[in-house]
């Protein structure tokens, strides 16, 4: 069994599969905390003596669940010894969305900005700056949790609604799990390597008032 999980949201979307075929796929959301959710939502979906790999989300999105996903997912794989894929959240999203055109995964930054991945790339973008990138593409339309709370603002900038879809409200361990490069077997180095795609630094990282470690710089981790 492979086991695919995503927890850049608030919500939990954990997928369990036998080859391609979903055996099941499981959602918990608030008020339940991520860190009361995992690791017991695994246990509870799958016997851990069957599990051969883990696929988990590597954000961007909530520092952290992305810590909590993390952390879960490499202790159980170190001792069962079986090897881990990491999956952009995002290209999880935009793995939803119409074939066939040009595609804009969201996710939530903070109040008034959004992960954008397009054409391979994510960044951080202001919902105007997310406007003005639509209207340079206009065959674009955009999907995703940053989109279900953004629409209103985007229309308001003049983004018709049509190029909004809003029925993609959290990146599907389903989709991580088709998109996922799986090693062929456990090497503790590359597990052990993996960290979230977090591209900004945390609020921690920004307050004056907790200024980083001399020769540490705040950036050090971002990809």
């Amino acid at each position: 069994m492979l086991v695919a999980l995503d927890t850049s949201t608030l919500t939990l979307s954990l997928a369990v599969l036998d080859g391609e075929r979903l055996v099941k796929h499981v959602t918990v959301g608030p008020p339940t905390r991520l860190s009361q959710a995992l690791p017991g939502a695994i246990t509870d979906a799958v016997d851990l003596k069957a599990v051969k790999a883990f696929v988990v989300g590597l954000g961007p999105g909530s520092f952290t669940g992305l810590r909590i996903s993390l952390a879960c997912v490499k202790g159980l794989a170190y001792a069962l010894q079986v090897p881990v894929a990491g999956v952009s959240s995002l290209a999880a999203v935009e793995d939803e969305g119409p074939k066939g055109v040009e595609l804009f995964a969201a996710a939530v930054v903070k109040k008034g900005e959004l992960y954008l991945r397009r054409d391979g790339t994510e960044v951080v973008v202001t919902v105007a700056g997310f406007a003005e990138a639509m209207r340079e593409r206009p065959g674009a339309v955009a999907l995703g949790p940053g989109i279900v709370e953004y629409a209103p603002q985007l229309v308001e900038l003049g983004i018709a609604p049509e190029r909004l879809i809003t029925t993609v409200k959290f990146p599907s361990a389903v989709h991580l799990a088709r998109l996922a490069k799986v090693p062929a077997a456990y090497d503790a180095q590359p597990v052990f390597a993996l960290e979230p795609h977090y591209i900004r630094s945390s609020g921690a990282e920004d307050n004056p008032k907790f200024p980083p470690l001399a020769g540490v710089p705040a950036t050090a981790r971002l990809k």
